[in-house]
């Protein structure tokens, strides 16, 4: 494997260097940046402030200059030339690329460090005898190894020189390249669908969203129809958790600077929170954790070793000070509705408990239909006592007691030495979407600390208090917004009808049944079924693909046959075939399928 990704690295490095000579060719006054390798690609920074050869003015490149680029690159693949590389002396390198400013640059961070660094030899690699490039390697030994098939240039963007605003911005021109055509035409592919599973898209087109710069970037409006998915997600997940024997609570937005000093957030997490607000009474600051809140909940009374394990639950709303630059749809926001729940309990109860977590969040992949994911096992480093809690019995305990469920439940899994959080090992859940990106989605973590920094403690069976309360924090549906984007793109907004924002949409033929129409809407009201009733303002073919455009389950559509009939005409979505119901008995079915959660 690990020769396979070094051939592939070396082929879209190599690429580089022939994107960078094409552009040359055509622009001999083009000032290189440069041109690394990306994961699928590559990519070279070029300033484009010069005159074309003609003497004209050279205009901005766009994506139009694409095909005449790849054009000369095949023909420079077709001359097999090979590549070279040789050390060179600072003298060297400042002569050969006199007149490239960027390449300059480099050669004096290279030779010149900051106090501290070191020194790097300089070297430069010849693309047979047409380009010469500042460059470390690697690359292939000729261009007759590059399918000339296998690459497609795709983007421009902008990018600061050595990502400073102070610097000049140079035009950045991506690249996608892989060992095969196929295997380019698969990624294109993919591609292609994750622009149709766009969650941004689709919350636009489905009318889930909204951003507004008057509230604020990263601050999600969920409009009524998402809003009606969110409720059903927070209503699944109370329905799981009372299950489960969890107890739900609530907490403020807000609590006083001297919480999270006490939870440890403060000073540290200080960048991660919004500013202070100064009150007659102190400091305030906007949530950003439930824990400590849930932490004080538990300490508000006595508790025994028979109360335990507490399971406390919240869909608690957070606000994170995320930078506005890496802000993405609802992946990245400043405001966070999590699926949070804290479950205090023994020594003893840590494998039960995180047992049933781990069997929880298995019970949501399979009703929602995910099937690509695994866990990564985060361990503590015993040497890194700065870093970790100084708890080493605890940490070897719990890491075996992770380890052990994990292993007997057959789920696939990882473990990653010195990634726990400060205060206990933790498994994160990773998922790779249906459009190919990885992500973590959620996480459960063991907590040895907080039984300390919050004093912590039951009545044991002797009538003594013990201090020995470990947390488990567990989040198994993240927050609503990361979930919302996740399960956007997972169903390409074809929601199942148990979760869609809209069941169910009537639709009279004409005018002149419109009063069977609202009888017919007013069954699904009552039976609880989301559904809307649609004027006859226009024609009925018309009508039905705005509602197939909105995704909805079902369509019912009638006329003056199920007005006698009390029936309805179902149009199941996916379906060409139509059928006729008696009213009475679709509305039963379909409300008893909703409740069951089976499509």
């Amino acid at each position: 494997m690990r020769n396979e990704k070094n051939k592939i690295d070396n082929v879209r490095h190599s690429l580089a260097h022939l994107l960078a000579c094409a552009v040359l060719q055509k622009y001999p006054k083009a000032k290189l940046g440069i041109g690394p390798t990306i994961e699928h690609g590559f990519y070279y920074d070029i300033l484009f402030t010069n005159t074309h050869e003609s003497g004209h003015k050279l205009a901005r490149i766009t994506d139009a200059d694409f095909p005449e680029l790849e054009k000369t690159m095949r023909k420079l693949i077709a001359q097999k030339l090979p590549f070279s590389g040789r050390k060179v002396t600072l003298a060297e390198a400042k002569k050969i690329f006199k007149d490239q400013p960027f390449k300059l640059d480099l050669i004096k961070a290279f030779t010149s460090p900051p106090a501290g660094g070191k020194k790097q030899p300089l070297t430069v690699y010849k693309t047979g005898e047409v380009f010469l490039d500042l460059c470390r390697g690697g690359h292939v030994k000729n261009t007759s190894e590059i399918d000339p098939d296998a690459f497609t240039l795709t983007h421009l963007a902008g990018a600061y020189w050595r990502g400073s605003e102070k610097n000049p911005q140079l035009t950045r021109i991506y690249g996608l390249a892989f060992n095969t055509k196929k295997e380019l035409d698969t990624h294109l592919a993919m591609l292609d669908e994750a622009k149709k599973r766009d969650h941004r898209k689709l919350g636009v087109e489905l009318e889930l969203f909204t951003f507004d710069e008057r509230v604020g970037k990263g601050l999600p409006l969920w409009l009524p129809k998402g809003t009606a998915v969110k409720n059903e997600i927070e209503r699944l997940a109370m329905e799981k958790e009372e299950q489960y024997g969890y107890v739900r609570v609530s907490t403020p937005h807000l609590a006083k600077q001297s919480l999270y000093e006490t939870s440890g957030h403060l000073p540290y997490y200080a960048d991660g929170m919004y500013p202070p607000m100064k009150m007659d009474d102190g400091a305030y600051y906007l949530k950003a954790m439930n824990c400590p809140h849930h932490h004080v909940i538990y300490a508000s009374r006595s508790r025994s070793y028979r109360d335990l394990p507490l399971r406390l639950a919240e869909y608690g709303t957070v606000y994170r000070n995320e930078l506005s630059g890496t802000l993405a749809g609802l992946l990245r926001v400043r405001m966070l509705s999590m699926n949070d729940a804290h479950i205090y309990c023994r020594k003893d109860q840590i494998e039960e408990e995180f047992k049933r977590v781990l069997a929880l969040n298995l019970e949501y992949f399979k009703l929602f239909g995910l099937k690509n994911y695994s866990f990564r096992l985060s361990l503590g480093d015993p040497k890194n006592k700065e870093k970790f809690v100084n708890e080493p019995a605890n940490w070897k305990y719990a890491e075996g007691v992770l380890r052990k469920i994990l292993k007997a439940s057959g789920v696939k899994f990882a473990e990653t030495r010195g990634e726990a959080a400060f205060y206990g090992p933790k498994v994160d859940v990773q998922f790779t979407s249906v459009i190919g990106r990885e992500e973590t989605m959620s996480t459960i973590q063991l907590d040895f600390a907080a039984k300390k920094r919050f004093n912590l403690a039951y009545q044991d069976k002797g009538g003594k208090e013990n201090h020995e309360v470990f947390v488990i924090h567990r989040a198994p549906l993240s927050t609503h917004e990361r979930f919302m984007a996740f399960l956007l793109e997972h169903y390409a907004g074809d929601f199942p009808v148990w979760l869609a924002p809209v069941q169910v949409k009537v639709l009279p033929v004409a005018n002149a049944h419109t009063a069977y129409a609202e009888k017919v809407f007013a069954a699904l009201i009552e039976r609880r079924i989301r559904a809307e009733l649609s004027p006859a303002n226009e024609t009925l073919g018309r009508r039905i693909r705005a509602a197939e455009l909105q995704k909805i389950p079902y369509l019912l559509v009638v006329g003056e046959k199920e007005q006698s009939a009390q029936s309805v005409n179902v149009r199941k979505r996916h379906e060409k075939e139509t059928k006729n119901v008696s009213l009475e008995r679709f509305t039963k079915t379909l409300a008893e399928t909703i409740a069951a959660r089976k499509e």
